[in-house]
């Protein structure tokens, strides 16, 4: 019997791996028996998510700091999963964050921030990854977390760097697709809708938030825990070698309508 999802062996980056579904991720990676580096910007917290993921899932872990608004410590971060493992097959860009307010009223600042971190930091990790070790392997499958707005616009909520930002993820995932697939390196993008995390779930759960989703969401709710992991799982796999520059909507539908 053939076990499509088999990652044993393999070793996996994930950014943002601090909380909410970078954690799910990893989980469901560890699941297949992937080694995982959980990366984020607080230790304390990248080392109980990669002790509580060695704990349940019996994988060897890592955990290392990294601000990827930071060339030198993104290049410094990839070094390190090499010198410990020797390789790098996986990276899940999940870090990110969200400036909210309206178009009129963001601030350059605002704007710069949401390109470095989101938009830019997921290149920087991805190209370090790329040319440190995927190029050379002829091997790589890269998962960048953009979002249902990198998609469409929203009338909910004012977020237009936000926007931008995934909708440049977007199409960076097509051009790095097109531009590494030589090398066996597959390049692909998750674009979520809402999730229910620790931090959205008192805002999903409002009287707004739930009228909005039975307007606005063919399935009329919002993801649960676990919901994202299958579709990070299938670009995960060798056996999706097939599959790139795709951008995978996991959202009930709300980019259908």
């Amino acid at each position: 019997m053939k076990n499509y999802f088999d990652l044993k062996g393999q070793v996996a980056i994930v950014t943002g791996c601090s909380t909410g579904l970078g954690v799910q991720m990893a989980k469901a990676l560890a699941n297949q028996g992937c080694k995982i580096v959980a990366v984020a910007r607080r230790q304390e917290m990248i080392d109980q998510v990669a002790s509580d993921i060695a704990k349940e899932y019996g994988v060897e872990t890592m955990a290392v700091r990294c601000d990827i608004t930071d060339t030198d410590a993104v290049n410094s971060m990839v070094d390190q999963v090499i010198e410990k493992f020797g390789r790098v097959d996986i990276l899940i860009n999940n870090a990110g964050t969200g400036a909210v307010a309206p178009a009129e009223d963001i601030t350059d600042e605002q704007f710069n921030n949401e390109m470095s971190i989101d938009l830019f930091g997921s290149f920087r990790v991805a190209r370090a990854v790329a040319k440190k070790h995927m190029i050379d392997a002829n091997y790589g499958r890269i998962i960048n977390i953009a979002s249902m707005y990198g998609l469409v616009g929203n009338k909910i909520c004012g977020s237009a760097p936000y926007h931008a930002a995934k909708g440049g993820v977007v199409n960076m995932t097509r051009a790095l697709a097109a531009e590494w697939g030589k090398y066996g390196i597959t390049v692909n993008s998750i674009c979520p809708g809402y999730f229910y995390t620790d931090l959205t779930r008192d805002t999903l759960n409002s009287d707004f938030f739930q009228q909005n989703a039975k307007t606005m969401i063919p399935e009329e709710r919002y993801g649960e825990e676990g919901e994202l992991d299958t579709a990070a799982l299938f670009l995960a796999s060798k056996n999706s070698s097939y599959v790139t520059g795709v951008n995978l909507a996991v959202d009930g539908g709300y980019t259908a309508m």
